[in-house]
């Protein structure tokens, strides 16, 4: 089959290396355009542009896909069908229009549940003991086409942003091969999504990470796991930004400390060599790895041996 793939992250970077090593041809890519980064602002390549040049497709990066221009190289093409995978810009109806086969997308949840930009953050934020990556017909609205397969990822007790999305972006190159297959033999089910049981998935902002102690210790703990790789939860100490990267729920039925402190969110109600634990609005927190200000992440060992907490202090001090 011939193939226009369209994708940014990293996520969109094994379906596309799957659909070439399947023998189908991938004409060309589209992908967001570079973006500068680091402290020289130096343009870099999305992940999807890295990979297509080592495969030597042509890559186009387009600001916007929609300008008559790109929808022609498009025509131009004349490509089977269209694969999505978290590119970054709304595809019009000209070239919804374009392929024999349609515009299928990849798409990182179990539609309809989940349709949005991040939908692997969410899954764990929220609590779901399962995710999933669908493929579907894309449409005007947002994640509201036709779906043509699912695939059922469970998420794992341990699961951070970063360890799911990887699950993730295995499980949807195995999903789309099985999805182009049935496109070109004609046995693909279009099923329409149930609106009713939708949720979105809204775009993570920094100003998320930030923890708030007296919210109950579980909801936090996801948090932390979900954030990741960006933006990462956060909280203060010494007035300085200290990263939470890794933490677990304990119970904190104590009213007050031994010299009868009267606990509240944010305490810190137990310092150990290895780590210490900081009472929440239920529960409490036991924090194992972070990253101090201006430093990289580490074991809470490493960072005890040289900052002293002792119990009773707010965390926040």
């Amino acid at each position: 089959m011939n193939i226009i793939y369209m994708g940014t992250p990293e996520f969109a970077v094994k379906p596309l290396q799957a659909i070439v090593d399947a023998g189908h041809k991938v004409l060309a890519c589209f992908t967001q355009p570079d973006k500068p980064k680091g402290r020289g602002k130096t343009l870099q390549p999305t992940p999807v542009k890295k990979k297509a040049l080592s495969l030597d497709i042509p890559v186009y990066q387009p600001v916007k896909l929609r300008e008559e221009e790109n929808v022609q190289i498009i025509r131009d093409y004349q490509p089977d069908a269209i694969v999505v995978a978290a590119y970054g810009q709304i595809l019009p109806e000209s070239i919804l229009n374009i392929p024999q086969y349609g515009c299928i997308n990849i798409h990182a949840s179990l539609l309809p549940k989940y349709r949005g930009a991040a939908p692997i953050e969410w899954t764990i934020i929220n609590g779901e003991t399962e995710s999933g990556v669908t493929t579907m017909y894309m449409a005007k609205g947002l994640d509201t086409g036709d779906m043509i397969e699912k695939t059922v990822v469970p998420i794992a007790d341990t699961d951070t942003g970063v360890t799911l999305h990887d699950k993730l972006a295995d499980a949807g190159a195995e999903l789309i091969l099985s999805t182009l297959s049935k496109l070109e033999n004609h046995t693909a089910i279009r099923t329409p999504q149930d609106d009713s049981l939708s949720c979105y998935a809204s775009m993570l902002k920094k100003e998320m990470g930030e923890l708030d102690f007296t919210k109950d210790a579980a909801s936090l703990e996801r948090l932390i796991r979900g954030l990741q790789p960006w933006p990462v939860a956060y909280t203060k100490m010494n007035r300085k930004t200290v990263r939470i990267y890794e933490a677990s729920v304990c119970e904190q039925p104590e009213e007050a400390l031994e010299d009868g402190t009267q606990i509240v969110p944010g305490m810190i109600v137990r310092v150990t060599k290895k780590n210490f634990t900081v009472a929440c609005g239920n529960g409490a927190l036991m924090i194992r790895k972070l990253q101090p200000e201006g430093k990289k992440p580490m074991d809470c060992a490493a960072f005890l041996a040289g900052n002293k907490l002792k119990t009773g202090q707010m965390i926040y001090e």
